[in-house]
């Protein structure tokens, strides 16, 4: 029987959530880029969107891999998430400026993402190094995208 001591967090639990939280992310990532990159118009945005989007599937990899080790089973994000997501996205790129928009959208997704994860990453500081680094590189990719987006507002 798992007992945790009073002031003592369990690790293979933080661990556990904190790549849950990493997978979450990285699968809205890959959804928000895949839902737009057939809107961008500018070869460069294109382009940095792309190879972000590989950088995503990376990551994702690296995380899924992990959470199997430990034998969790694979889940997609929340529903309504996802559901939102989409409407915003089909909303924003009724716009004329079509590269603009998903620089927008862009920019608020890897906001909250890297709101989110960093919450994250304080909430289970007892998650082991592999899968706080895996949530560092996460926030440092949205952070990177979210620079690389601005020029396009």
């Amino acid at each position: 029987m798992d007992q945790i001591i009073l002031g003592q967090k369990d690790s293979g639990n933080d661990t556990v959530r904190l790549l849950r939280q990493c997978d979450s992310g990285v699968k809205m990532g890959i959804s928000s880029i895949e839902d737009v990159l057939d809107d961008v118009q500018s070869r460069e945005l294109y382009s940095g969107l792309r190879d972000s989007l590989q950088e995503h599937h990376r990551l994702e990899k690296e995380t899924r891999a992990l959470l199997r080790d430990l034998g969790e089973p694979d889940r997609d994000p929340p529903a309504m998430a996802r559901g939102m997501s989409k409407i915003k996205t089909e909303l924003k790129m009724m716009t004329e400026d079509k590269d603009a928009a998903v620089a927008d959208l862009i920019v608020d997704g890897c906001n909250m993402g890297v709101k989110s994860l960093s919450k994250y990453l304080n909430q289970y500081q007892a998650a082991d190094t592999q899968s706080r680094d895996i949530a560092k590189k996460l926030i440092a990719m949205e952070s990177d995208l979210s620079m690389q987006m601005r020029s396009y507002l």
